[in-house]
C-alpha cells in the first residue's frame, strides 16, 4: 500500500490459527498450546487487549491470566462477522469472503449486512466460502451461545457440523461448556458471549454500564475455570477491539457533498467503509478522498488492499465485494452516510472495524490445561 500501516506486536497470533492450533493440543501436536484431552474457545465479542488493560482493576481474574504478550491479530476488517468467520474457518477474508459488514453483491446494487443478511436478504450458505473447522467430523463440535443465534443462517454458515447447546444466561453459558468439555474427551467447544460488545455499542467501553459488564464477564471466567476437569484447555480471546467515538467526531455525508461524488454505494461499517464507484470513476474518487481525508484515515484502492497481504489471498469471486476505494479511519473518526433516515446508527459510541491497535489486537488468554 502507498501508505504506512500500523506494525503489529511481533509476537502476536493470528486468530486464523487459534482453533486449528486448539485442535492440534488434543492431539499433542499444537505449536502454541500445551496438550489437552478436551478444549474450550471462549470468545468475549469486544474486548481488545486495549480495553482489558485499561480495566484490568474490573477483571483481575482475566488480568492476571495473562501479560502484554499473551495477544492476537485479528483480521481485517476488524468486525464480528469477519473476525468469527476466520476464527472458525481458520481463513483470512480474502479466502471466507466475509469482507466487511455490509458488502455489495458483486453486478448488483445490493449492499448486504453479512451477520444478519442470510436471513433477511436472502444470502446462500455459500456467501461464505470456507468450509467451517466445525465440520471436519474428526471430533465432538458444541457451540455454546444465545438462544437467538440457534438455527440463523450465520450460525449455519460459520459452524456446521456442530451441535448448538443454548443458554441465555452467561454463567450457565460457561459452566454448560466446562461440562460439555468433561462429558465428551476429545471434544472441541466454542463459547460464545455478546454482552460486553452490545453495552460498548450503545454506551461506549468507557462507561459504567461496560465496567459492570466486564465485571460480570470477568466473573464468569474465573467460574469456568473453577469448573473444569483435569485435562480441558481454555483459551480466552476476542474477534475485535473497540474505541469510543463521540458524537462530535462523527463525518457526516450529506447530499452533495463532493466525498460522494461518484460513489454509487456505501458498504462496510463506519470506522471501515468500502465505497463502490460509477463507472470510471473509482480513481477520481480515490483522490478526492486522499485529498480530504489521508490525515485521519487509511485510504487505499481495492488493487492496493488486495496487494497489502491484510486480507489473505483474495479469490476472484470474493474481489467485487471489497470496495473500488477502501476508507479506514486511523483516528478517532466514524464516517455516516447522512443521507439514509434511519439515524439510528449515529447513536452507537463504541466501535471498530478499521486497522489500529486498539481494534485489531486481542487477548490470548490460556487457561487449564493450556495455562
Amino acid at each position: 500500500m502507498s501508505l504506512s500501516l500500523p506494525a503489529d506486536p511481533p509476537r502476536a497470533r493470528s486468530l486464523t490459527g487459534v482453533v486449528p492450533q486448539m485442535a492440534a493440543a488434543l492431539s499433542g501436536r499444537s505449536e502454541w498450546f500445551a496438550p489437552a484431552t478436551s478444549a474450550i474457545v471462549f470468545v468475549i465479542d469486544g474486548l481488545g487487549a486495549a480495553n482489558l488493560s485499561g480495566r484490568a482493576g474490573h477483571a483481575r481474574f482475566l488480568a492476571q491470566a495473562g501479560g502484554k504478550k499473551d495477544v492476537a491479530r485479528t483480521v481485517f476488517p476488524a468486525t464480528t462477522a469477519s473476525a468469527l468467520s476466520s476464527l472458525l474457518t481458520g481463513t483470512l477474508p480474502g479466502e471466507h469472503g466475509i469482507v466487511g459488514y455490509r458488502a455489495r453483491i458483486p453486478g448488483t446494487d445490493e449492499v448486504v449486512n453479512q451477520l444478519r443478511g442470510w436471513d433477511t436478504d436472502g444470502l446462500p450458505l455459500e456467501w461464505q466460502r470456507a468450509t467451517p473447522l466445525t465440520a471436519a467430523g474428526d471430533r465432538p463440535y458444541f457451540v455454546v451461545s444465545k438462544r437467538e443465534y440457534m438455527g440463523t443462517g450465520f450460525t449455519a454458515a460459520t459452524q456446521a457440523g456442530a451441535e448448538f447447546v443454548p443458554a441465555d444466561d452467561l454463567t450457565e453459558r460457561v459452566l454448560t461448556a466446562a461440562s460439555l468439555a468433561a462429558r465428551h474427551p476429545g471434544s472441541l467447544t466454542y463459547l460464545y458471549a455478546p454482552e460486553l460488545d452490545s453495552i460498548g455499542h450503545r454506551r461506549g467501553w468507557q462507561s459504567d454500564e461496560w465496567i459492570a459488564a466486564l465485571e460480570r464477564v470477568d466473573a464468569a471466567s474465573r467460574a469456568l475455570a473453577a469448573a473444569l476437569t483435569r485435562g480441558t484447555g481454555v483459551v480466552v480471546t476476542a474477534d475485535h477491539g473497540m474505541v469510543d467515538v463521540p458524537r462530535h467526531k462523527h463525518i457526516l455525508l450529506a447530499e452533495g457533498d463532493d466525498l460522494l461524488d461518484g460513489v454509487r454505494l456505501i458498504g462496510g461499517e463506519p470506522r471501515m467503509l468500502h465505497l463502490y464507484t460509477e463507472a470510471g470513476a473509482a480513481e477520481k474518487v480515490l483522490q478526492a478522498w486522499q485529498a480530504a481525508e489521508e490525515s485521519r484515515s487509511w485510504v487505499v484502492s481495492r488493487d492496493q488492499l488486495i496487494g497489502s497481504g491484510l486480507m489473505g489471498v483474495v479469490a476472484d469471486e470474493v474481489r467485487e465485494r471489497i470496495g473500488d476505494v477502501v476508507v479506514a479511519a486511523r483516528s478517532g473518526v466514524v464516517y455516516y452516510d447522512d443521507r439514509l433516515a434511519d439515524k439510528g446508527p449515529q447513536n452507537m459510541i463504541g466501535q471498530h472495524g478499521s486497522l489500529t491497535a486498539e481494534e485489531r489486537i486481542v487477548p490470548l488468554l490460556r487457561l487449564g490445561a493450556f495455562a
